[in-house]
């Protein structure tokens, strides 16, 4: 089997894959008809109403972060997982019947969405760190990584079925549909070979456990500017239910398959993200400030784009900008953490990924509503540049990175830093540097300033952490 699919060699990741895929096609289904109909029955095209919805999703991963970690760290990934899917089923399966029988109002999705956010902030970590226990330590970022795939190739058949659906028979049964769908999950973990499962370091019953996470977290400065970086991205810019919602529908005049087919063609573009970070070995930070940069200045592209194919086009880019991304910065995560304390690490990643949602969905659809959806995407924009920085300021404290400009028989620049703190890898340059040459600003002063000719080389020197 390739190195991009070496997980799907075990038989366990196997049935974990197939169920989740299902289980993931019909989230989507459901997160598309929920966003469409609060848009365009329930509201009169009220951008900041969809907000307030994603907002009552996510926001209970945030107040719930310390207790879901340590649930995850401390009890029985599988049966915890059995418990929270059929919870997640029975709420998809009670906002159907509502909404097929003509009685749902606002209020009663905002109810079923904070339901289903409860839920969830418990289904989250227990879900992130279950793959440790399907696949081996060499294989945990490419497995993380076809996850993404995953979610993110359930994009490209969700909102298109449920765009269909929704125009020919109503938002109630693509709710219902989604409700079966959790029984796909339900039964894969109840298919597992527990004897093939590789149990996992648990949490101590001792007082302390919830602070221990985050006393864990303040001694790892490179997870720290992770979270930060997730922080301003998922905050800020992965509101994507927004503004493609309202660039369909205000910017471009169009309807509801339109709407379903921008969330696939931008899936087509995370799936490709999540596929190449599969074939990596290693996630490494310096590709998670690539894809914050990369992030930004595609968001900013699609802002300007004059037509629904051109912005649907642009939409491509974004979502491998967007995955490989977050794909890497949840692979660095899990992979650099110690096992006993990844369930609190990852409650703390998703609260703040998921969770910065009621800050930032409400913001970004009332700047849809009041400037224009254009200005939407622009937001967006602006939380990948500032992501990317943050990445930068990081490594100049904490990575010695230094840029100094180098005078001999040609002109140099050159950028170092101590590498992002996993095993020491071959250079990276554009132009090779002589490894014998001095490096101190003495020899600098020796160079010869004669016959100048510019060339750009950048050296890496990665250390151990």
């Amino acid at each position: 089997m390739s190195a991009m699919f070496r997980s799907l060699s075990g038989v366990n990741y196997r049935i974990w894959f197939s169920g989740a895929l299902v289980s993931n096609i019909g989230t989507w289904m459901q997160r598309t008809a929920q966003d469409w109909i609060v848009l365009t029955q329930l509201t009169n095209h009220n951008a900041a109403a969809v907000g307030v919805v994603m907002a009552l999703q996510f926001g209970p991963q945030l107040l719930l972060m310390p207790w879901s970690g340590l649930i995850a760290d401390r009890f029985d990934r599988r049966k915890l997982l059995i418990l929270t899917q059929s919870l997640m089923g029975a709420l998809a399966l009670g906002l159907g019947i509502i909404t097929v029988f003509g009685v749902v109002e606002l209020w009663q999705v905002y109810l079923f969405a904070l339901g289903l956010g409860v839920v969830s902030a418990i289904d989250a970590p227990a879900r992130q760190t279950f793959v440790g226990e399907l696949v081996t330590n060499d294989n945990m970022s490419n497995a993380v990584a076809l996850n993404s795939a995953s979610f993110n190739g359930a994009r490209l058949i969700g909102p298109a079925v449920a765009g269909v659906l929704t125009a020919a028979v109503g938002a109630g049964w693509v709710f219902m549909i989604n409700a079966v769908t959790f029984a796909f999950t339900v039964l894969a973990m109840f298919l597992l070979r527990k004897s093939l499962l590789r149990p996992q370091a648990r949490a101590s019953r001792e007082r302390g456990q919830l602070m221990a996470g985050f006393r864990y977290v303040k001694s790892r400065p490179d997870i720290i500017v992770v979270l930060v970086v997730v922080f301003l991205v998922g905050t800020f810019g992965f509101n994507f239910a927004i503004f493609t919602s309202t660039m369909t529908t205000v910017t471009f005049g169009l309807g509801a398959s339109e709407f379903g087919f921008l969330s696939s063609i931008m899936a087509i573009g995370s799936v490709a993200g999540a596929l190449m970070a599969a074939r990596r070995a290693e996630a490494r930070l310096r590709l998670v400030l690539i894809g914050a940069a990369a992030f930004g200045v595609f968001c900013a592209v699609a802002a300007f784009m004059p037509s629904y194919n051109l912005f649907a086009a642009s939409l491509v880019f974004v979502g491998f900008s967007s995955l490989t991304l977050m794909t890497t910065a949840n692979a660095y995560v899990q992979t650099t953490t110690e096992p006993a304390m990844r369930g609190r690490v990852m409650a703390l990643y998703m609260a703040i990924f998921a969770g910065g949602t009621p800050l930032g969905a409400p913001l970004v659809g009332w700047v849809a509503d009041q400037f224009g959806p254009r200005w939407a995407v622009g937001v967006a924009a602006a939380s990948g540049i500032l992501a990317a920085i943050a990445i930068l300021i990081w490594m100049f404290k904490y990575r010695d990175m230094r840029v100094r400009l180098r005078l001999r028989g040609n002109q140099r620049a050159r950028v170092r830093y101590a590498g992002d703190g996993l095993p020491a890898t071959a250079a990276v340059s554009v132009i090779e540097a002589d490894a014998d040459e001095a490096d101190t600003d003495e020899a600098i002063l020796r160079e010869d300033v004669e016959t100048a000719t510019r060339e750009i080389a950048v050296v890496e020197a990665t250390t151990p952490r």
